[in-house]
């Protein structure tokens, strides 16, 4: 049985010059100190000024979901972010939620990634997916149109790469023989690849071939339990046995009348996504910059989840 873990958003992203990010190195100290499992952090290239593309699902957005920044907004790289922070802890887990990997030349992602993952002890997740704005696609000179090919192109060469010894490719414009590429990851089947995505054709074809673990997205992250047993089904009937196969779910926060977070009123949401059949339980916290704060909160997070999962 998969084990169930505790994740959290590192926000590495701020609407306006934050003057420094100390505060996001902070965090992820405290993460690694406090039990924390999964830290995970976002990403953008370049932005341009239609973001109301973010609402809508048929660019790729959310319905109803704002932009959290404006085009100046300020983003960290994360792969980059990662390394720093990777080489400042020892145990808690990193992942992108998600990355537009199809926007890196698919070799070099491949060689950035096995080398973070090597020397960060084999804690490295990639969370993948599409993204939803044309113009990121248009200043890297891809086709957005075609993102979804490029997605999947991208993480075939990856996966081709991380497990075989001597690769050989041809497809999408891009032939290779007999290239070797180390070091390989630490896990056999190289990062675990985490898609995301609504339950459709074209996303659950990528998770049957990519997938270990699945980031619901849109309807599916509103109504999870709903979500799970569609990509369960979709999976089975593409051949692939979805028991392997993790989930995030994101978990309501609870507040008191006074605006308190509500620790044991929030984690009485647990087992209800457990039951559904999350793995990675997504816990929401408000950013505070104070040391003994952080710790505060996430120590009892922890402590609360823990007794929550039984």
């Amino acid at each position: 049985m998969t084990p169930i873990q505790c994740s959290t958003m590192l926000r590495n992203f701020s609407a306006d010059d934050p003057g420094g990010w100390d505060h996001f190195v902070m965090w992820a100290d405290a993460a690694d100190a406090a039990g924390i499992d999964r830290v995970v952090v976002s990403d953008h290239v370049v932005f341009g000024e239609d973001l109301e593309a973010y609402a809508d699902p048929k660019k790729g957005g959310a319905k109803g979901g704002k932009q959290p920044t404006g085009p100046d907004g300020h983003w960290l790289d994360p792969l980059t972010a990662i390394t720093f922070l990777a080489g400042r802890t020892s145990r808690v887990r990193f992942g992108t939620n998600i990355l537009i990997a199809a926007l890196r030349r698919p070799v070099t992602l491949a060689k950035e990634l096995a080398t973070l993952d090597v020397l960060s002890g084999g804690r490295i997740d990639l969370g993948i997916g599409v993204g939803w704005q044309r113009e990121e696609y248009e200043a890297a000179g891809l086709s957005y149109d075609g993102r979804g090919a490029l997605l999947d192109h991208t993480m075939e060469v990856c996966q081709l790469l991380w497990r075989e010894p001597t690769a050989s490719y041809s497809g999408h414009g891009l032939t290779f023989e007999r290239i070797h590429m180390m070091p390989k990851p630490l896990a056999p089947g190289g990062v675990p690849v985490w898609v995301s995505g609504t339950v459709n054709r074209r996303s659950m074809e990528r998770l049957a071939r990519f997938g270990s673990g699945w980031i619901p997205w849109g309807d599916d992250a509103a109504e999870v339990a709903g979500g799970i047993g569609r990509m369960r089904a979709a999976l089975t009937e593409l051949g692939r046995d979805p028991s392997d196969i993790g989930v995030v779910g994101n978990l309501a926060m609870v507040r008191t009348d006074a605006g308190a977070l509500d620790l044991e009123a929030s984690m009485a949401g647990v087992p209800a996504l457990v039951e559904a059949g999350v793995t990675d339980v997504r816990v929401t916290l408000s950013f505070t910059r104070s040391r003994a704060e952080v710790d505060d909160l996430l120590g009892a997070t922890v402590a609360a989840f823990r007794a929550a999962v039984g």
